[in-house]
């Protein structure tokens, strides 16, 4: 009899969520785990386990497994490794699938996190039925899944789809953990926000309730908690962030003409104070063929259903 269930693994740099997913794309259990908590990646994998078992043993033990997926940043769906993430507290090469299969005596699959949010969305959320279209993901980074003509593209090494570490300041860029200077990730990021949050209160006199905070712990929460008070200097550091994720947008509607642009992860849950700014960025700078016809869409799955149901999708292929 086939085996019914699959693992997906969703692993960020702030944290890990995971859960079993039947044939229908239910998630029957789920959980998650710190993932700056394990520097020792073997630890991390240890922590995975002690997490994932009970829910295993509510739907009958591993025999009733079919394999894992995990969607991760750096992934590399042909080696199914994680290579030089600057986001996890793990550097060089982690032969993460390997691992995977030695812990859970499970077939085991990797992809890039956000190729797995694409493959969640196109099955289940907003792009169901699209074949062109990309989603980038707002979390602890920034992260695409590029789509043409219904696959996913890898490159030819498997790392095709790094829109967050294209250069969108090309002068007096923020440095980035990739070692590079302006991408696009240290602006647009949950971690960009923050960061244009302080650079704001240290560098201007602008009133903001934002100055009571102790400036080295904001968070975009923050930022957006502000915003939706009326706090005018944290409306304005998001409509700054839209329109450069607007104007990154531009660029990559130029190579490869999707139907739609799906923003996922915790920026997007600000709703209108972003994806306006989005929009009117994208339209300002996109190439008049294109002005108005590219649909800019918030996902309609949960942030954690989305990557987790993607990346258990692999687990169905899995070796």
């Amino acid at each position: 009899m086939e085996k019914p269930y699959v693992i997906g693994i969703d692993m960020g740099g702030t944290g890990t969520k995971f859960g079993i997913v039947d044939t229908k794309g239910t998630i029957l259990g789920q959980g998650s785990i710190a993932t700056p908590d394990y520097p020792e990646i073997n630890d991390y994998i240890d922590a995975l386990y002690e997490g994932l078992l009970p829910l295993i043993e509510e739907v009958g033990g591993f025999s009733q497994i079919r394999g894992i997926g995990i969607g991760a940043p750096n992934g590399n769906f042909y080696k199914s490794s994680i290579e030089f993430a600057p986001n996890l507290p793990w550097k060089g090469v982690i032969q993460l699938g390997d691992l995977l299969k030695a812990k859970f005596q499970l077939p085991s699959a990797v992809t890039n996190d956000a190729n797995a949010a694409a493959i969640g969305e196109m099955t289940y959320g907003v792009a169901r039925g699209m074949k062109n279209f990309i989603i980038i993901t707002l979390g602890t980074g920034v992260g695409s899944g590029i789509v043409i003509n219904g696959d996913l593209v890898y490159g030819h090494d498997g790392f095709a789809g790094e829109l967050g570490h294209t250069t969108i300041r090309r002068t007096n860029g923020r440095l980035c953990g990739c070692g590079k200077k302006g991408c696009l990730e240290t602006y647009a990021s949950a971690t960009g926000v923050a960061r244009t949050a302080r650079e704001i209160i240290e560098t201007s006199d602008e009133k903001s309730s934002l100055r009571s905070l102790d400036i080295d712990k904001i968070t975009s929460k923050d930022v957006y908690d502000a915003a939706i008070a009326g706090d005018s200097v944290a409306a304005e550091i998001f409509r700054t962030t839209g329109n450069i994720l607007g104007e990154a947008f531009a660029d990559f509607v130029a190579f490869s003409a999707p139907e739609a642009i799906v923003v996922f992860g915790g920026l997007a849950q600000a709703g209108e104070l972003i994806m306006k700014p989005i929009r009117e960025g994208l339209d300002n700078n996109v190439l008049p063929l294109w002005r108005g016809k590219i649909k800019v869409l918030p996902s309609e799955l949960k942030a954690s259903d989305a990557a987790i149901l993607g990346a258990g999708a692999l687990g169905w292929e899995a070796k």
